[in-house]
């Protein structure tokens, strides 16, 4: 009977041992640290994933070293056994606790693109197929499918029916977006476009109660052409005021950001005579009133300057050479800011 109660004793010292043993092995695992070339690279945790398929991932890919050891550690710790799946960037994961830490928070990488005031749906097009880690599910779409599918008519009855007029110009907020990977390059276009609706709805709650514009989609479309003009906050209102003084005149807007939209790809950097001349939908040197559509994605502070401009005189603005503009009431005054603006541009482009 001694024996028999010795040798359990001894056992129960060895099961002790191996216990702390294991535990031991445990913590020195959890704590061992990842190799340095890992960092910033990301890892995508498929969803479903269990603790064996988990272990041969991370080993496979260089992170982890006793990999039989995972699966204890998401079974013996709590804290670590909620892995959830998602693409994660391994920036300042130094640990496998780290990491575990990391994978159990549901953080995934985040990437972030951006729209710029004044682009072309050309332009956004193309950022959104370098974007990276982005779902691109609109490759086969056309702009009046892309168009329709974001459901814009539905608040906007004014919006042009023909497939050709149904543009994304001015509709895709500018700003910069951040993403998860294997977001949709939809998802991203519908984020803006909500935001330009809410913006539009902001601006034309504000408008001047004398405004000719008609609709919200006016607005739109004469904000996208004050975005084209300037890009300082202090002259949008000025720019604003001749347009709608023009309007208010049944003068034709005569801007050249429209006819450049109009030329598209055969615009090579220069608006020549012939161009000007030249009928399209967009010369508003030819046409009366606003183009059908607007011409780029105008900011909110062109659409609030479109609803509320400067009260002014102005008729006629023209490039200062200084990155603003000379605002006048008269074509006389016009013709001479133009005069001084060519002088200073021969002064300053001498060969």
């Amino acid at each position: 009977m001694k024996k028999f109660f010795a040798f359990l004793f001894v056992l129960c010292l060895m099961t002790v041992g191996v216990g702390i043993y294991g535990w031991q092995q445990l913590n020195q695992f959890i704590q061992s640290e990842l190799p340095s070339h890992t960092a910033g690279s990301l890892l995508t945790v498929e969803k479903g994933t269990g603790s064996q398929k988990l272990a041969q991932q991370l080993e496979t890919k260089g992170l982890i070293q006793q990999s039989y050891l995972l699966p204890w550690v998401l079974k013996l710790k709590p804290e670590y056994n909620k892995v959830k799946a998602g693409t994660y960037r391994l920036d300042n994961i130094k640990t496998v606790h780290d990491l575990l830490t990391l994978l159990n928070s549901g953080k995934e990488a985040q990437f972030a693109i951006r729209f710029t005031d004044g682009e072309t749906y050309a332009q956004v097009k193309k950022n959104l197929q370098n974007a990276p880690h982005l779902v691109q599910s609109l490759a086969n779409k056309s702009e009046a499918e892309i168009f329709t599918q974001l459901s814009i008519e539905a608040g906007f009855p004014h919006i042009p029916q023909l497939d050709e007029q149904k543009k994304l110009e001015g509709w895709i907020y500018p700003d910069t977006y951040h993403y998860t990977p294997n977001s949709t390059d939809f998802d991203l276009l519908k984020r803006a476009a909500i935001r330009t609706v809410q913006a539009l709805e902001k601006a034309w709650a504000q408008r001047d109660p004398n405004t000719p514009l008609k609709n919200q989609y006016e607005l739109l479309i004469l904000a996208s052409i004050i975005e084209k003009e300037t890009a300082i906050n202090a002259e949008r209102g000025k720019v604003a005021s001749v347009f709608i003084n023009r309007l208010n005149k049944n003068m034709l807007l005569q801007t050249d950001p429209t006819v450049i939209y109009g030329m598209g790809e055969s615009y090579q950097g220069n608006i020549r005579k012939k161009d000007l001349e030249t009928p399209t939908p967009y010369n508003t040197y030819v046409i009366s009133g606003l183009p059908p559509t607007p011409i780029a994605m105008p900011s909110e502070a062109s659409m609030l300057a479109a609803a509320k401009p400067e009260k002014t005189d102005f008729l006629y603005f023209v490039a200062d050479g200084t990155g603003g503009h000379k605002f006048s009431k008269t074509l006389t005054e016009h013709n001479r800011a133009v005069q001084e603006y060519l002088r200073w541009y021969r002064e300053n482009h001498k060969k």
